[in-house]
């Protein structure tokens, strides 16, 4: 399912790629493929650096930030900054490291690739399955983001079902167009729009109480370091992991730039540059004009009004982000399907067969993510979970992986080499921890709110999970 097309020539080994690295590997480059999105039809290998930064700050700079208010309230504001900016740095790393593995093995498409690279066929279906369940995982919450807007805004007007089936069929419509470079055309209003939503909510906390306040009125509470305990510590890293979840894409984005190798660096760089100052701008300034009323998402922590407002022009921003991962997941689906009947050379035609596939897979995904959307509909467990069982590791721990690999045989040669030896050791380390203790952490927080201690009853519940 997961195969190339054999071809009958011998393959071309990819420029920087040595015998010793395809034969350990036991994967040929397969060049049919390496080239699907610039050769048979339309080239898709059409994005400069504007069009790598815009698609880059589209797929991270979503849903993620509007949990971030809330986690300075349990981790306090030092340890909140210290671990925003530091994620943040070292997801920066293990996506240049992403970079350097492509430089290697220039013919993989996505991240399923590299890790048929490094560990056969086994490893590429295991990494395969965790990719498509973390991708639904990421649409799902953006579907529950979208019901949790729709509710707060219409009053709950109808079933939350409902809001999150609107959600998916547009999400659904967006995900149509088959070039990445449609994602950097909805970059530009999608950022727009969480900026000014977040900038309204600021400026409504500056001149008004937040939503909650008793009407005697409020002594605003602070705290600079926090005291959690290790469960509620351990969940606000894991949501603030969330934040730099756009790791899984990037290898995607690769293929279908004319200059991957500089590129994709300028347009790192710039990403790392706009997203980490917002973060903190926003969640150190709704947190201390919130104080202990903080919301999560943190829309909810404005007055009713001009949380209503923030919300509906919030809209572009959270259907962005369902479609740059909705548009990940589809276009993996895409090339499985288009390998599986031998039609690679028609995968950038406009044909009946690959536009077949396309839809098809662009469905199959949608109804997915719909059902998980409706079996977990809470905005922070969701999150939680996701981050607990795949962002540890396709935003962490596996670009380590892809490091030991391509320096295999060097771990000692040099004092740079051991000191990344050492760093790239403690990342899989952190990504099995978040594995572990993470997903208990999730799953008791959600069992507890399934329990009575949230207003979600249950799964595929028409429960109004407004923020009013």
């Amino acid at each position: 399912m997961f195969g190339r097309e054999k071809k009958s020539e011998k393959p071309q080994l990819p420029e920087r790629a040595s015998t010793e690295d395809i034969s350990v590997a036991g994967v040929a480059p397969a060049h049919g493929d390496a080239n699907a999105f610039s050769e048979g039809g339309k080239n898709y290998r059409n994005m400069g650096r504007g069009s790598t930064a815009l698609v880059l700050i589209t797929n991270q700079v979503g849903m993620g930030i509007l949990s971030l208010p809330a986690q300075l309230q349990v981790l306090g504001i030092v340890p909140g900054v210290i671990t925003i900016v530091g994620l943040g740095l070292l997801s920066t790393y293990t996506a240049y490291e992403l970079l350097q593995f492509y430089r290697r093995y220039p013919h993989v498409v996505n991240v399923v690739d590299m890790a048929k690279v490094v560990g056969g066929t086994p490893l590429e279906i295991v990494v395969a399955i965790g990719m498509m369940i973390k991708l639904c995982l990421s649409c799902a919450s953006a579907t529950v983001t979208l019901s949790v807007a729709f509710n707060s805004i219409s009053d709950h007007a109808i079933c939350t079902v409902g809001w999150i089936g609107i959600s998916a069929i547009v999400c659904w419509l967006l995900c149509l167009p088959r070039q990445f470079k449609f994602v950097a055309h909805i970059g530009i209003p999608s950022t727009i729009s969480i900026f000014a939503a977040i900038m309204i909510v600021i400026i409504s906390l500056g001149v008004a109480d937040p939503k909650g306040v008793p009407p005697e009125g409020w002594e605003k509470e602070v705290k600079v370091v926090g005291n959690p305990t290790f469960r509620e510590g351990l969940s606000s890293c894991l949501q603030i992991c969330y934040a730099y979840a756009g790791n899984i894409g990037f290898v995607s984005y690769m293929a279908e730039m004319k200059d991957p190798s500089r590129d994709f660096v300028w347009g790192l760089a710039a990403l790392q540059a706009f997203s980490i100052p917002l973060y903190l701008l926003v969640a150190v300034a709704i947190y201390c004009l919130s104080g202990q009323y903080v919301a999560s998402p943190a829309l909810g922590s404005a007055p009713q009004i001009p949380a209503k407002i923030a919300y509906g022009i919030v809209l572009p921003a959270l259907f962005g982000t369902g479609l740059v991962f909705g548009h990940t997941a589809v276009k993996f689906l895409y090339v499985v399907g288009m390998r599986a009947l031998k039609s690679t050379h028609q995968m950038t035609d406009n044909s009946a067969k690959s536009w077949s596939v396309w839809v098809g897979s662009a469905t199959a995904f949608w109804i997915v993510a719909f059902v998980i959307a409706n079996a977990v509909p809470i905005f922070d467990s969701i999150l939680s979970i996701s981050s607990a069982t795949f962002i540890a590791w396709f935003t962490f721990g596996i670009s380590a992986v892809f490091w030991f690999f391509l320096n295999k045989g060097r771990y000692l040669s040099t004092p740079t080499k051991i000191a990344l030896s050492v760093v790239n050791a403690l990342i899989i380390c952190q990504a099995l921890f978040m594995n572990g203790a993470g997903l208990w952490t999730a799953i008791k927080g959600l069992l507890e709110i399934f329990n009575g201690d949230g207003d979600i009853d249950g799964s595929f519940t028409c429960a109004d999970n407004s923020i009013f």
